[in-house]
């Protein structure tokens, strides 16, 4: 005969009248306090789908929303679907990471930030511009790190610092140019790093010094003289060992 767990006075209430008491309480399949579906307990809600993923598709329109989330993150995943229209954002971003991504487009204009950054992620490429001009910049940066090339220039004038980062390390090096005046001096060294020899010699000229180095490696050898005179001796170092380095081949 199989020992039944002692149960507090707490946990009998919850225990009392549950479904799962006679099938799953004696069986090692919950445990009250530690492993339970009605526990307001988000750890102990997820060790019992853990322990019985056949029953989270039962608590997908469970009251409590964060028993359908976790209900969510062990359900098959074509019975979920429907949960894109959740009201609660925690439920939402559970979704957004399972649902397959060509579902995802009908999330576009979900209000929520991180159910966005989500989507951002896993939507298909040719459905990437429709978060183009989203008003969070984090979502803006993942779709400009997921962004084909020949769309990027789009987001070369974003408003927004570290979208344009971005946009400068994967635009093509032919189509710098666009970006080599950018009022940021971060997005400029970015250029200049990776700058072909024409604009690396513009930003040589730069008027903060670590672009003018940055530009160092990637302007023509014959121009980086006059840089033996910049005021700052990082810049007049990586200048001199250039050109030493290059004349000793």
């Amino acid at each position: 005969m199989t020992d039944q767990p002692v149960i507090g006075v707490g946990q009998y209430s919850l225990c009392a009248d549950c479904p799962y008491t006679d099938s799953h309480l004696g069986h090692g399949r919950c445990k009250p306090g530690d492993s339970c579906v009605r526990a307001h307990s988000g750890r102990q809600i997820d060790r019992f789908f853990r322990a019985n993923r056949d029953q989270a598709e039962h608590f997908l329109a469970d009251p409590f929303w964060e028993r359908r989330a976790i209900a969510a993150r062990y359900a098959p995943t074509e019975l979920i679907g429907h949960l894109i229209e959740d009201a609660d954002e925690i439920v939402r971003r559970v979704v957004v990471d399972r649902i397959p991504a060509s579902i995802l487009v009908k999330m576009i204009g979900d209000p929520d930030r991180e159910v966005r950054l989500g989507i951002a992620a896993r939507i298909p490429e040719e459905h990437l511009h429709r978060l183009v001009n989203d008003p969070d910049y984090l979502i803006r940066a993942t779709v400009a790190r997921r962004l084909p090339h020949g769309q990027l220039a789009k987001m070369a004038k974003d408003s927004e610092r570290e979208v344009r980062k971005v946009v400068a390390a994967r635009l093509p090096a032919f189509a710098l140019d666009m970006l080599a005046n950018d009022s940021e001096p971060e997005v400029r060294a970015i250029v200049a790093e990776r700058a072909l020899p024409g604009l690396a010699a513009k930003l040589l000229a730069d008027s903060e010094w670590w672009v003018r180095l940055a530009a160092v490696s990637n302007a023509p050898l014959e121009l980086l003289a006059p840089l033996a005179g910049d005021p700052e001796i990082e810049v007049r170092e990586a200048a001199q060992a250039r050109m030493t380095e290059e004349n000793a081949n």
